[in-house]
């Protein structure tokens, strides 16, 4: 008998530690959805699938393999899903150039590109690494 999704999906987010409320969010869509998803009343469409298996850094394919989503919809998945946000690249990219050494200007550049970041970003554990990054900017 195939896994359910939603039981997939609940394990993969509190994982994370995330509420429902913290992946609807990031999903753009309600809480009640993301409830419903779970409890396998519904199945989630090709594009909330996607978007899942970027949020849990997997494979569209690899998050509803061995699970009972419909064939049709798991056909038309794409082969691969955006896995990082734009805060976990500017971070890694901000580790290799300190890893290069950075003068005054590069350290200023990274201190605006870190500040703007950090307004527009909702996620508190992202938020979190834009300060510990930002703090270790300045003791140089």
């Amino acid at each position: 008998m195939p896994d359910s999704l939603g039981r997939r999906i609940a394990a993969l987010r509190g994982s994370l530690g995330w509420t429902q409320q913290d992946l609807a969010d990031r999903l753009a869509v309600s809480r009640v959805a993301v409830s419903h998803i779970e409890a396998g009343l519904r199945d989630p469409g090709e594009r909330t699938v996607t978007l899942l298996a970027g949020l849990f850094k997997v494979e569209p394919w690899d998050l509803v393999a061995g699970t009972a989503y419909p064939e049709a919809k798991s056909e038309r998945l794409p082969v691969v899903a955006c896995r990082y946000t734009e805060v976990e690249l500017q971070l890694r990219l901000l580790a290799l150039d300190l890893e290069r050494g950075l003068d005054a200007a590069r350290t200023a550049d990274w201190s605006t590109r870190l500040a703007a970041l950090a307004k527009v970003t909702f996620d508190q554990r992202e938020k979190a690494q834009l300060a510990e990054a930002r703090a270790r900017l300045r003791r140089g």
